[in-house]
């Protein structure tokens, strides 16, 4: 069974301190107990459509989206953003 690194974006980072600390917790729960476990990251997430998101992944927690990228090659998944999924796709 693969173990992934799981690495946040200083972006990501600032927006998981401003969340709510359960909601914090609950998001980092999920990328290192469940997501950083898994052989295929890509089973639980979704692909984002487009021809320039297309190697963006996203993940759902509750209401909030993880935007992510997967790099095989070093088991690595990058979290680039993270927020409610109202918000999280304007920008």
């Amino acid at each position: 069974m693969a173990t992934w690194k799981i690495e946040i974006s200083a972006l990501a980072q600032r927006q998981l301190e401003k969340l709510d600390p359960p909601v914090a917790r609950r998001i980092e729960k999920f990328l290192h107990e469940r997501l950083s476990r898994l052989d295929n990251p890509r089973s639980i997430g979704e692909a984002l459509q487009g021809s320039r998101l297309g190697e963006f992944w996203k993940y759902r927690v509750g209401d909030f989206r993880l935007i992510a990228t997967i790099q095989d090659a070093q088991l690595l998944i990058l979290v680039l953003r993270l927020g409610d999924r109202k918000d999280i796709y304007n920008r």
